[in-house]
């Protein structure tokens, strides 16, 4: 693979170990970027991040990134098919527009966690503020703590799984997305009701739950949300809901 030898030194396993207090962030992105087909170099690990900004993003290949702290806004953001865990927290945005693979959060996260996402899965162990999901669009989110209000708003399809409690205004105007919290929610945002927890949607739930490594909490112990689809068009009977 281009630009590892020069820059990046190799740890215990014989994988490329990215130092970001001498590497410049971009190297790394880059080196992300430019996997060659047959390259053994699929595995990580970034050390010292500080809180930097835009780590990890844009990966298109089946790489694996350990970040060994916490990082800023917008980690992971566009990942189309890698695996990538940060060992803390993580500023706004992570895995912002994620298309597919696996993006694990050990500690907290920021607001708009998820946002807009297509696909894959983000696990977020700790707590995720305002806005979590907000706009998704396929992404699958597992929250093993609490998040903040104004989550999965605009949600049109994925889902998202919360362990702990939710903020206000959950599912404002809601489309599609299914979101399935086991503790508390403070308020529904507009167009979002408590829906029946079906069997279709017991399975979902238990496969999500193994995939994010929770296996202490049954499905049967959630609630699960969705949208009352009286806002897709304009009625004037509900302007006040608009």
């Amino acid at each position: 693979m281009t630009g590892t030898s020069c820059a990046f030194s190799k740890g215990y396993r014989n994988m490329p170990v990215i130092d970001l207090a001498t590497t410049p962030l971009r190297e790394l992105n880059s080196a992300l970027h430019n996997i060659q087909n047959g390259s053994n170099d699929l595995s990580f690990e970034v050390v010292n991040p500080r809180g930097s900004h835009s780590v990890a993003v844009g990966i298109d290949a089946p790489v694996t990134v350990d970040v060994k702290g916490s990082v800023g806004y917008y980690c992971a953001g566009m990942n189309d098919g890698g695996t990538v865990t940060v060992h803390g927290s993580a500023g706004p945005g992570v895995a912002e527009n994620m298309m597919s693979g696996t993006v694990v959060i050990e500690g907290d996260a920021s607001q708009y966690a998820g946002a807009t996402g297509r696909g894959g899965l983000l696990v977020i162990k700790g707590n995720a503020a305002s806005r979590c999901g907000i706009s998704m669009k396929g992404i699958d989110i597992v929250v093993h703590g609490n998040i903040g209000h104004m989550s999965a708003f605009m949600g049109q399809s994925g889902h998202l799984v919360v362990l702990g409690d939710a903020g206000d205004a959950l599912g404002d105007s809601l489309y599609e997305a299914k979101l399935f919290v086991r503790g508390s929610v403070k308020s529904l945002g507009a167009d979002c009701i408590e829906k029946e927890l079906r069997p279709e949607h017991l399975t979902k739930l238990a496969e999500l739950l193994e995939k994010a490594g929770v296996s202490e909490v049954r499905p049967e112990e959630f609630k699960r949300y969705g949208s009352a689809r009286k806002l897709y068009n304009f009625n004037i009977d509900n302007a006040d809901a608009y």
